[in-house]
């Protein structure tokens, strides 16, 4: 009955090609007439505009009685979590970016860098390491800089106590120490009064740890 009504015999289409947003295909609306930009989680959703079914979605009415009407959602209820426009299953592993991997986790994800965070210390050979992004390749590498700072240190090692022109330099913050709970991440970094390398570290926390179950007793 709901098709007889909605849906038009013969099919008409507009002749405008539709253009959806990213990680959104094209499939037949609920008449199979049309072709349609799938709806995503938690966009709203009908007879007509359906869900994307590739990513496990249906179209959830029990939020419609409290007039909010129906929206896209996980079929039983299942977990998952979703990264930019595109939604990934509980415990799946993937990548955003080819520097970082994610693991969907309890509605939230987790992530690990695939990049070394070696750090290079000034050497007699390189006095002046810096990490730069090469072209082509996805993590930066070091190079060997040919920088004249004299001056600089010549300044540092008459009063070092003094402020001096420094360029500041540091890594990135390396990831946290635990997976659950607090831990602590440490960078490289020249960012102190002396403007000398040194290994900082800060607290983290990813998420809190479940709860230990109560014990019974003997």
């Amino acid at each position: 009955q709901v098709c007889a009504q909605l849906c038009r015999r013969p099919c008409y289409c507009p002749w405008v090609p539709l253009r959806c947003p990213r990680e959104s295909p094209l499939v037949l609306d609920g008449c199979g007439c049309c072709k349609i930009c799938a709806r995503r989680l938690g966009e709203p959703c009908d007879f007509l505009h359906v869900c994307d079914q590739s990513q496990g979605l249906v179209c959830d009415y029990s939020s419609a009685s409290a007039g909010t009407g129906a929206t896209c959602n996980f079929e039983d209820d299942e977990e998952g979590c979703e990264v930019n426009g595109r939604v990934y299953r509980e415990g799946e592993v993937f990548q955003p970016s080819c520097k970082i991997q994610c693991q969907c986790l309890d509605g939230g994800f987790n992530c690990i860098p695939l990049c070394q965070k070696d750090v290079r210390l000034p050497t007699p050979d390189c006095p002046y390491p810096r990490r730069v992004e090469i072209p082509g390749k996805c993590c930066p590498e070091w190079i060997c800089e040919a920088q004249d700072q004299h001056l600089l240190r010549d300044a540092r090692a008459v009063s070092p106590l003094l402020r001096f022109p420094c360029q500041e330099w540091g890594t990135e913050w390396s990831a946290c120490s635990a997976t659950c709970g607090v831990g602590f991440a440490t960078r490289v970094s020249n960012q102190n009064r002396y403007c000398r390398l040194e290994t900082q570290r800060r607290l983290c926390m990813v998420r809190p740890c479940p709860a230990l179950p109560a014990a019974f007793p003997a």
